[in-house]
């Protein structure tokens, strides 16, 4: 059989409308949907964000919030972040994450920034980074023993599953020796095929996740107020 290609050179060349609707949204702009629990189809890689720039953080809950809106659970463990004395007593993350359904959060850091002379006392900041992964593996074991090919209670404890496991500073507990790496490596490496699992923080490269994580991100300064004096900003640093 032959195919005459003068036919498909004669064909007239779709509308604008004819090309929209060929697209997997139909040309439709997307509307807003109420949440219902829903299950992800592709989850399961692991991905880290480190860097010198600001927004590790912010990337890893932007994904958050946009696996939450599809109905899907998200739970973000926090290490290191027990508060500090640049910052005031409210993150504006916490709040806007407790309005919306499926997307919970801990954190499990001391106050202040383990190794600076704030008043904090590093072996407190060990300790309380010990206690994190400890809690970080409680929960990967949870999403091991839980269907995550199934809808998941928005409201369910996330030790009985979670799609979506931030595990935010991780690195950073990684680089400065309050976790070793090799654990990491092995949290990793233990997970269930459908949980995504996302690691922030750490200036220094983490290489000991090549090989491991599927999407590894450096945020890079360019500039940075902070630089210049400029303390953390309500609504953009907390």
């Amino acid at each position: 059989m032959t195919t005459n290609h003068d036919d498909d050179a004669d064909a007239p060349e779709p509308s604008e409308d004819q090309r929209r609707a060929a697209t997997p949204g139909g040309g439709t702009a997307p509307e807003p949907q109420p949440i219902e629990p829903a299950a992800p189809e592709e989850f399961g890689l692991v991905q880290a964000w480190w860097g010198d720039g600001k927004g590790k953080t912010t990337a890893a809950m932007g994904m958050g919030f946009r696996a939450a809106g599809h109905g899907y659970r998200v739970h973000m463990l926090q290490f290191m972040k027990g508060g500090a004395d640049s910052v005031e007593g409210v993150r504006g993350e916490y709040n806007a994450i407790a309005a919306v359904p499926g997307f919970s959060y801990e954190n499990a850091g001391h106050y202040g920034w383990h190794g600076l002379l704030d008043g904090s006392a590093d072996d407190e900041h060990e300790a309380k980074a010990a206690a994190a992964f400890e809690r970080a593996e409680a929960l990967v074991a949870g999403a091991a023993d839980a269907d995550l090919t199934e809808p998941l209670p928005l409201d369910g404890d996330p030790e009985a599953g979670v799609h979506v496991l931030i595990l935010d500073e991780l690195l950073y507990a990684a680089d400065r020796g309050l976790v070793d790496p090799d654990d990491v490596v092995a949290l990793a490496e233990s997970k269930p095929e459908g949980l995504e699992l996302v690691l922030t923080g750490s200036h220094a490269e983490p290489d000991y996740l090549d090989g491991v994580a599927d999407l590894i991100t450096n945020v890079r300064k360019v500039a940075h107020p902070f630089d210049d004096g400029q303390r953390a900003r309500r609504g953009t640093e907390y």
